[in-house]
């Protein structure tokens, strides 16, 4: 049975009081946090969690943010590995790998897309052919998100290709550190790079570092994207803070005051209720909050996002549709949108210009740069729609290849 909201409430209080300190480095505190089970309380305990519903990991996030903390590690490797191996991995894996996680040791990119595998993900090229107790791994992945400050990666290859192309992919545990790894970023048009194109040559990963066993990566994959699209259309992890995992960000030995409160360049959701809390300040600076038009366009982002929120609470109310996370990464997009639409509508001429000295100080610019991308990431917006409706509503596939057909004896245009 689970605690009530006040019990958790208090406990966490006290355990925070006891535990947290302001000068302590960021992987003492991760280390400790992940330890107590809080990084991640919707985990089984088993697997370093508390067994919480979203609710009372919502309380959780809530506390360690009032109590001046931050909250577990940002990136991939929490919103998109931990849950993969609480759910497929070994026993050791989930000893190891995930509190490598959840305490900041390692951070972990996703390398599923390939140029010829983006919307057709199981039409993916790259190999990983056996070799005693290794693979050798061959290939390309492409528009992987923070792959320059990441360790560690999150990697679906071909390991049998006679095999239909849902069923010969493994997932692997990949070390994006070994000789062979090559790592190209691409620059967006906001100037940033958080994308890159990962080459591999002739790289090696151990049979031990498979999750989910040997050419099941397609079902562990989906669990992936599923959590993938479910983080991008909540808005993110609540009290995740601005810090970095991993060897390679520079943030571990840093005191954890020194992230307190910043939010990471570059972000990726709807803009959060904050974002509507920012449009109306900023309306009223411009004197657009009398603007009939503006103020719908408010009021439309406002009632999508508490729509949003509802759809939430009835998921952790376990009534939610078999397609949430699909919808809500639909909703994700639309809401982006609106904010860059509304946002311009706001400041007006003020949109051709860049820099911190403009209106809003190069919030809604750099959103209006940034919004085309959500809508293809994690799965575009054409996918979502197809998804929900095979999956959801019932209706029929497109015409393609009988699904037992080879990999090898597809024609290459009906693998991409």
């Amino acid at each position: 049975m689970l605690p009530s909201s006040e019990e958790v409430r208090a406990e966490v209080r006290a355990w925070l009081a006891e535990n947290f300190k302001p000068e302590m480095t960021v992987g003492d505190w991760w280390d400790v946090l992940a330890r107590s089970g809080y990084a991640a309380p919707t985990f089984p305990e088993d697997s370093w969690g508390r067994g919480y519903d979203r609710v009372l990991a919502g309380i959780v996030s809530k506390e360690i943010d009032a109590a001046g903390a931050i909250g577990p590690p940002s990136g991939l490797g929490y919103a998109l590995a931990a849950p993969t191996i609480a759910r497929h991995g070994t026993e050791l894996q989930k000893q190891t790998d995930l509190l490598r996680i959840l305490n900041g040791q390692d951070a972990w990119c996703q390398l599923f897309s390939e140029p010829g595998a983006g919307s057709d993900l199981a039409g993916l090229q790259a190999k990983a052919e056996k070799d005693g107790d290794e693979y050798i791994v061959n290939g390309q992945k492409v528009w992987t998100s923070t792959a320059q400050l990441c360790n560690l990666g999150m990697l679906i290859a071909r390991t049998d290709s006679n095999l239909p192309k849902h069923v010969g992919i493994t997932y692997f545990k990949f070390d994006m550190t070994q000789t062979g790894v090559e790592v190209r970023p691409l620059k967006e048009m906001t100037g940033r790079a958080m994308f890159n194109e990962v080459f591999m040559d002739d790289c090696r990963v151990h049979a031990d570092d498979i999750i989910g066993g040997y050419n099941n990566g397609w079902a562990v994959a989906n669990t992936t994207l599923m959590a993938e699209r479910s983080s991008l259309g909540s808005g993110g992890s609540g009290a995740a803070g601005s810090a970095f995992p991993g060897p390679m960000a520079g943030h571990l030995d840093k005191p954890v005051s020194d992230f307190v409160g910043q939010v990471r360049d570059g972000g990726t959701t709807g803009g959060g209720m904050g974002m509507v809390d920012r449009l109306i300040a900023l309306a009223r600076q411009t004197n657009k909050n009398t603007d009939a038009v503006v103020r719908q366009g408010i009021a439309k982002l406002y009632t999508m996002q508490q729509i949003g929120n509802y759809s939430a609470l009835r998921v952790r109310g376990g009534d939610g549709s078999a397609a949430y996370a699909n919808i809500a990464k639909l909703m994700m997009s639309d809401m982006l949108r609106l904010n860059r639409e509304v946002g311009n509508q706001v400041i007006g001429a003020d949109g051709m210009l860049m820099g911190v000295d403009t209106l809003s100080h190069g919030m809604v610019q750099e959103l209006t740069l940034f919004s085309p991308g959500p809508s293809i990431y994690g799965g575009s917006d054409q996918v979502q729609r197809n998804i929900i409706g095979e999956r959801a509503l019932g209706l029929p596939k497109e015409p393609g290849p009988d699904k037992t057909t080879p990999f090898n004896e597809l024609m290459s245009n009906a693998t991409r």
